[in-house]
């Protein structure tokens, strides 16, 4: 198995230091031929005489011409991967001006330490109960490690894309869309777990790139269209079963708390039959989707 790379920081100089010696070998070029020019105008000698002088001109030049190939810039949050001669001999992450090696002008990569966004495609798959759903997620990341992120993988970017789908079509398969039963996770019910654990897998999965997992959320969820009436009608039946079970509750609770009270003051004294019929009255009343239109006794309590 392929060990993992592992980031670490490479030699450079400052940037100006060098600028200064790239100067003076221009500078010092051109001195040196003019001056080989001057003393051999001056004695007279043939122009054969000076190619010693020029030539050490010229290279003077050639010199700071290639030791200027090895300034570069880099800018905050990014950095700079260096490979010399295929080898990685380390990264830049200080925002600034440096110097390195010149050879590695042609092999260094840019790498970007920004946090960023990816959007997946809204996928069509399964769920846990079989119902097939629209799912989709944004995935908030960042390189944290230069080498593996250019090494380990053949273009990170692309790596992260394909991992992310690859994660949520797998998350929706673990947790069905709805909960109907008290402490089960869902897609739709437990937001904040089911993100967590997208997190979590996304993190495992691209740890090989180097990547970070900064933040992983559902940004859409949805019945497929072929079944999203169907579940939408069982939806509105589950809520109406609920309200009329918190309903009723109520209602018996509130009934209970009337036939108790009106024993402990002695209001009323109402036999078994009666107190059926207080009950079903008040139940009514309390549970009906209508006002209760009421029916007013003009005689006794037994008439």
């Amino acid at each position: 198995m392929q060990t993992p790379s592992k980031e670490h920081s490479a030699r450079t100089l400052p940037g100006f230091l060098m600028l200064l010696v790239v100067i003076a070998c221009h500078v010092g070029g051109v001195v040196l031929f003019v001056r080989t020019i001057a003393d051999a105008a001056s004695r007279g000698e043939p122009t054969g005489a000076t190619g010693l002088g020029l030539i050490l001109a010229v290279l003077l030049m050639l010199l700071g011409v290639f030791l200027s190939l090895g300034l570069f810039i880099v800018q905050p949050n990014q950095g700079r991967v260096l490979i010399l001669f295929g080898r990685y001999i380390g990264t830049v992450r200080r925002d600034g001006w440096f110097w390195a090696n010149p050879f590695t002008v042609g092999a260094r990569r840019r790498i970007s330490l920004r946090i960023r966004n990816f959007n997946t495609e809204t996928a069509k798959v399964n769920d846990e109960r079989g119902n097939p759903v629209e799912i989709a997620a944004v995935v908030v990341w960042r390189v944290v490690d230069t080498a593996r992120a250019v090494f380990d993988v053949d273009d990170f970017e692309h790596y992260v894309a394909i991992q992310s789908e690859t994660a949520v079509r797998h998350l929706a398969t673990l947790y069905p869309y709805d909960s109907y039963e008290e402490g089960t996770l869902s897609l739709s019910g437990t937001v904040d777990e089911v993100s967590h654990a997208l997190q979590t897998e996304l993190e495992e999965r691209l740890a090989h790139a180097g990547v970070e997992v900064v933040e992983a959320r559902l940004s859409h969820l949805s019945y497929a269209p072929e079944i999203a009436g169907a579940m939408l009608r069982r939806q509105q039946a589950t809520a109406i079963v609920a309200a009329r079970q918190k309903m009723v509750e109520g209602a018996v609770g509130m009934v209970d708390m009337a036939l108790n009270m009106l024993a402990r003051e002695h209001i009323v004294e109402l036999d078994e039959e009666r107190k059926a019929a207080m009950i079903s009255n008040l139940l009514v009343v309390l549970t009906g989707e209508q006002a209760a239109q009421p029916v007013l006794n003009a005689g006794t309590l037994y008439q």
